[in-house]
């Protein structure tokens, strides 16, 4: 199965509950909350010294508000990344939020990429 295939509102349907569990989990600092639906692939690649980082000193991603735009969607290849328009609670302006969904071997819709920039 391949996610582009999917409708907008059948892509949103699954990426906002995800989105939501790791604004909640990288505000709270809980680590094992964050990567729960990363893609093995994307556990790999990760310094767990830098995520660590993250959770410890960022003040944008423990602030960052659980009111969020839905900008759009950008299918490619086997993925598609839903972007959203984010903000803090604590330090002024918006940032540009990423998350890039696609299917596992088993069908199951993981993580393949999420950031704040």
């Amino acid at each position: 199965m391949n996610i582009i295939e999917h409708t907008d509102d059948e892509i949103l349907e699954v990426a906002e509950p995800m989105w939501t569990e790791l604004i909640r989990a990288s505000n709270d600092g809980e680590y094992g909350k964050f990567i729960r639906n990363f893609h093995y692939s994307l556990m790999q690649g990760l310094n767990e010294v830098e995520v660590g980082k993250q959770f410890a000193k960022s003040e944008l991603t423990r602030s960052l508000s659980e009111v969020y735009d839905f900008l759009g969607l950008i299918r490619r290849g086997e993925h598609v990344s839903v972007l959203y328009r984010v903000r803090s609670t604590k330090k002024e302006g918006e940032w540009l939020g990423r998350l890039v969904l696609g299917y596992d071997d088993n069908d199951i819709i993981k993580i393949y990429g999420a950031s704040v920039f």
